[in-house]
């Protein structure tokens, strides 16, 4: 266990900026000391925009967690998302000079090796995440340390982002005067707070709904298969509101938060709501009818995005555990039975409990702050690994000499911290062998057609709209 080390989560994302102050006790739990959260206003769709604006929301959050948790923090985990995020798969292979047998050293060298691939102008890898691995002949190997082999083969599921998202998130948490011990792409940071090993293991989706953006995961046999983030969230659904309505954005804000359902069968056709009016103008009143056809109609085309991207994919039938929604806008009334309307799937709300002990702050356990969590638990992971690499090292220092030097891995952060290293996910089991295509749903060309055609006439505009 880490008991005496303090790990700190910072997810800067489009509504909020929220800082975790976290340590493990001695059952292996996460206790949350300490939680700082700012308005975000430097932020939209997950990238940084205004640097002065984010950096002074991150201060503020940063100092609201150092007074409630008593510590001084200095390093960080950051989140990222966007749309600039690519999920890619890729194949590498080295070549060794003897039969002797594969070490860690040779899964170092083959996992370095992918970070040099050439990539898009101006994109970075930010993680690699081996899938399988072949030594000579044999495929299929979850982890190949110990067979013996000349040539090392391995699948890698690969995850890029924008160079300067990556950069302004760099200068930001630089100038509040922190260091960023790792960048964690933000669907994987929620899955560790979220998901079991079980539901990895059976296929399961995680979408995390957050203000500005909709993050997807993909898991199966334990492993990831897919990620991807829709600039599309909470925020686009109070500005319907605001226009549909005709209210400020903060009456939309409350409209939606305390009264909106996804589903407009569910509103009562009679129930109304008074909200106050401008300065020296009457009450305006709100049909909570009226305003649940708004959130439905927005709140479709942004799981009919989802599921289309996993659809596109081939995992649509693969998912076992269903699908998993998280983050603040998961909280709307009816999500579950809307996505599962739209999906065929069977859908649960994620919250961050099953890692986290006994804490006065309740209010972490809201699914609002899964990726803060999953970013706390990404630096203990990264302390694990840190700590197995040691003890790995010291031992074949201790009978031979490595084989090869590992290339230096490319950090995306600003200064490496001393006692984070990046997260990289385990060796897993082999994936299954791929079941005979079913037959598609009736009406299903038609209806990922309409999908295509929605999002270039109906999605274009708002994506085009800087305005929120």
């Amino acid at each position: 266990m880490h008991q005496d080390k303090i790990v700190v989560g910072l997810d800067i994302g489009t509504t909020k900026i929220c800082a975790l102050v976290g340590r493990k006790n001695e059952f292996g739990k996460l206790e949350i000391l300490g939680m700082g959260k700012a308005v975000s206003e430097g932020v939209s769709r997950g990238i940084v925009l205004n640097i002065d604006k984010t950096v002074d929301a991150i201060k503020r959050a940063i100092r609201q967690a150092e007074e409630q948790s008593g510590i001084s923090i200095g390093v960080v985990n950051v989140g990222i998302a966007g749309q600039h995020i690519k999920s890619l798969q890729h194949n590498g292979s080295i070549t060794r000079n003897s039969h002797d047998t594969i070490g860690p050293d040779d899964v170092a060298r083959l996992t370095q090796d992918m970070y040099r691939l050439v990539t898009q102008p101006g994109s970075q890898i930010i993680h690699v995440m081996p899938q399988d691995y072949k030594v000579d002949y044999e495929e299929g190997i979850a982890d190949p340390v110990g067979y013996e082999g000349v040539r090392l083969e391995g699948n890698f599921h690969i995850i890029t982002a924008q160079s300067t998202a990556i950069n302004n998130i760099n200068k930001c948490v630089t100038k509040a005067g922190l260091e960023i011990a790792d960048l964690i792409l933000e669907p994987l940071a929620s899955s560790m707070s979220i998901l079991s090993e079980e539901e990895k293991e059976a296929g399961v989706a995680l979408i995390d709904i957050g203000g500005g953006t909709t993050d997807l995961a993909v898991f199966k046999d334990g492993i990831i298969r897919h990620a991807a983030v829709l600039p599309f969230g909470g925020n686009i659904i109070t500005q319907d509101i605001k226009t549909g309505c005709n209210v400020a954005p903060g009456q939309a804000e409350q409209l939606k938060v305390k009264f909106g359902k996804a589903i407009a069968q569910e509103a009562s056709d009679y129930e109304i709501v008074s909200i106050p009016g401008l300065p020296n103008r009457p009450p305006k009143e709100v049909s909570l009818k009226n305003l649940a056809y708004i959130i439905e109609a927005r709140m479709s085309e942004i799981m009919e995005l989802v599921y289309a991207e996993i659809y596109r994919m081939g995992l649509h039938d693969k998912l076992s555990a269903g699908i998993v929604l998280t983050g603040g806008g998961s909280q709307l009334q009816n999500l579950e039975q809307l996505t599962e309307y739209i999906t065929g799937l069977d859908t649960r709300i994620g919250y961050p409990n099953q890692h986290l002990g006994k804490s006065r702050i309740e209010a972490v356990k809201s699914p609002m702050y899964a990726t803060t969590v999953g970013l706390v638990l990404s630096g203990y992971h990264s302390l694990d690994e840190r700590n197995l690499s040691r003890t790995s090292f010291e031992h074949q220092e201790q009978h031979v000499a490595p084989a090869y030097t590992a290339a230096p891995q490319p950090a995306p952060a600003a200064t490496p911290a001393p006692v984070e290293t990046r997260a990289t996910a385990p060796a897993v089991p082999a994936p299954a062998p791929q079941p005979a295509k079913v037959k598609e749903p009736g009406a299903a060309s038609r209806f990922f057609k309409d999908i295509i055609t929605r999002t270039k006439g109906l999605l274009i505009d708002d994506y085009d709209d800087k305005s929120y």
